[in-house]
């Protein structure tokens, strides 16, 4: 049996423009676009926790209900003050 040598391409080389005042990449560095400020990792826990916030037991849903329709206020607005301020009404 006769052994068949494969031949490598090259590797194509694309390289974004960068300004020249910036450093090369690092090692591992894939040369993609910077990350938005809005979309890090920060930003994906925030919007993770804020509706982490608005879930609650019924029970106490209930009980905000009550206490909100007492005040003349809506549930969504209540529920707002008691996360803004960290205090019931």
């Amino acid at each position: 049996m006769l052994l068949r040598r494969r031949r490598r391409l090259p590797m194509p080389r694309f390289e974004a423009p960068r300004p020249e005042s910036a450093s090369p990449p690092r090692t591992g560095h894939n040369n993609g676009p910077p990350l938005d400020p809005e979309e890090s990792w920060r930003g994906f826990v925030w919007r993770k926790k804020c509706k982490q916030a608005w879930k609650v037991p019924r029970e106490i849903a209930l009980r905000r209900l009550a206490r909100a329709e007492a005040l003349g206020m809506s549930y969504r607005d209540y529920t707002l003050e008691i996360l803004e301020r960290g205090t019931y009404l």
